[in-house]
């Protein structure tokens, strides 16, 4: 089921309590689940990687990882990201602390790539 968490039954969970809400992440700092994304949540884990402020192609670059991921059940490919957001993988690489497979994938709240099947 696309957001309902790693497909690896041996990762381990942390619970935290982020802008009000109960949110269960993977031992990476991943969301366990999708669905528990809020814009709120994003800029909390940003500002935990450094970004104080997320531009606006940052954000475009998040939501087109969320709409890609809930409509085709796996994260994008990083050439679907290039040909949609029009940035070379190194421009859009450095927009994001830890790049856009740790950085932007989670902050946009997408499953860990080491767990997930895309």
């Amino acid at each position: 089921m696309v957001g309902s968490g790693p497909l690896s039954g041996n990762v381990k969970r942390e619970t935290r309590v982020i802008a009000g809400t109960k949110i269960t992440f993977d031992n990476e700092g991943f969301l366990w689940s999708a669905k528990d994304w809020t814009e709120e949540i994003a800029r909390i884990l940003a500002a935990e990687e450094g970004l104080e402020e997320i531009s606006d192609m940052q954000w475009r670059i998040m939501r087109f990882l969320r709409e890609f991921y809930f409509y085709h059940g796996r994260a994008p490919m990083n050439r679907d990201i290039k040909k949609e957001i029009g940035l070379s993988f190194m421009e859009m690489e450095a927009l994001f602390p830890k790049g856009i497979r740790r950085g932007a994938r989670r902050i946009a709240g997408l499953p860990n790539p080491k767990t997930c099947s895309g």
